[in-house]
């Protein structure tokens, strides 16, 4: 499929601005094998899409040692870059735009969660960031872990040159008892109308043991994107019977329509959505009270491949690709498992043709 033909299936009517139209179920087209970005060297994860003024695309992902194992993220992540001329790739790796820089930074030894948003002519690279004591481990290492933390790196460019900050953008709360106490990570942004940003996250209470309480998210706000953030009050992707589920959403997407701000994210337990790892649409007239969409569901457990397979294995990590104001392709993570272990990933690229 070439990039012209590509983009037909976008073409008019206007993408929906009410979440009353709004139904990417009935967006979501057969896969192409050709569109996925892997490399047999490394778990590739994270991918935040989007396309540059001169037509091309930029893929910006997190990557790691496959030889480490699946649990290394924590540990030895590294946000990369990739190039295409054509929305569902091939991507090609460019360069590594966040490396290792010390461990004695915040985000010294990792670099995870990319989230790729223009503001005005600048690109705002939100990803989240640790340290900790370096040791590569079978298992998850907490010390890397719970030291997440989220930041953001501008460009005037997407090649860069980039410029990162000594100071995280938006550190664990310092109030005890807080949804975000112990570490905050899993960033996703986008400008307000009325000016400055809006970021959505994902916090862990600190409730005294290695692995901290249930998990939540929240919203801050900044007149700029390079802060200061401020906090704001309630948690979101939320249900009446939260409480007796440790997570219920994971990994958002946020982006404003014309009226409203709208998020995909994982539904973790199919609450929303009705399907069990699968994506789910919700919607909000401010960015900080958010409720299911009319057509909440996104994507069930798996998708299908252009060749009529199913993938057989659930979506996670979703970014959406815009062309102006369209959505034209669901990018996201793909596990690969071997005696139900995480033996390998890469990042999938879903054509989407508005209806």
């Amino acid at each position: 499929m070439n990039r012209r033909s590509f983009l037909q299936l976008a073409a008019a009517p206007a993408f929906a601005a009410s979440g009353e139209d709004l139904n990417f179920s009935a967006m979501v087209q057969p896969v192409p094998r050709i569109a996925v970005l892997a490399d047999e060297n490394y778990y590739i994860w994270c991918g935040a899409p989007i396309r540059s003024d001169d037509g091309r695309y930029h893929l910006y992902y997190s990557r790691w040692p496959r030889s480490y194992g699946h649990n290394s993220w924590a540990t030895s992540s590294e946000i990369a870059h990739a190039v295409s001329e054509r929305p569902l790739g091939p991507y090609r790796h460019r360069d590594v735009v966040l490396p290792a820089r010390g461990k004695d930074y915040w985000d010294g030894l990792c670099t995870h969660n990319p989230n790729i948003f223009r503001y005005g002519k600048q690109y705002c690279l939100f990803y989240m960031g640790n340290t900790g004591d370096g040791k590569i481990t079978k298992d998850l290492n907490y010390s890397h872990r719970n030291h997440q933390r989220i930041g953001i790196a501008i460009a005037d460019r997407p090649d860069g040159p980039w410029k990162r900050f000594d100071r995280p953008a938006l550190d664990a709360n310092p109030v005890s008892g807080a949804f975000d106490s112990l570490m905050v990570s899993n960033p996703a942004g986008c400008a307000r109308p009325e000016g400055g940003v809006l970021l959505v996250y994902k916090g862990v209470i600190d409730d005294g043991s290695p692995r901290g309480g249930r998990v939540r998210y929240g919203a801050a706000t900044a007149p700029a994107p390079e802060g200061p953030y401020t906090r704001h009050p309630g948690n979101i992707f939320e249900a009446g019977d939260a409480e007796k589920v440790w997570m219920l959403a994971e990994d958002p997407y946020i982006w404003r329509g014309k009226d409203r701000y709208y998020a995909i994210t994982r539904d973790v337990v199919g609450k929303f959505s009705g399907a069990g790892g699968g994506l789910a649409l919700f919607e909000s007239r401010d960015g900080f009270a958010w409720g299911p969409a009319a057509h909440p569901k996104v994507l069930d457990n798996q998708f299908t491949w252009e060749d009529g397979a199913k993938s057989g294995t659930k979506l996670e990590r979703p970014a959406l690709l815009f062309d102006g104001d369209r959505p034209i392709a669901l990018f996201g993570a793909v596990d690969v498992l071997k005696d139900r272990v995480r033996d390998h990933s890469f990042n999938v690229h879903i054509p989407l043709k508005l209806p």
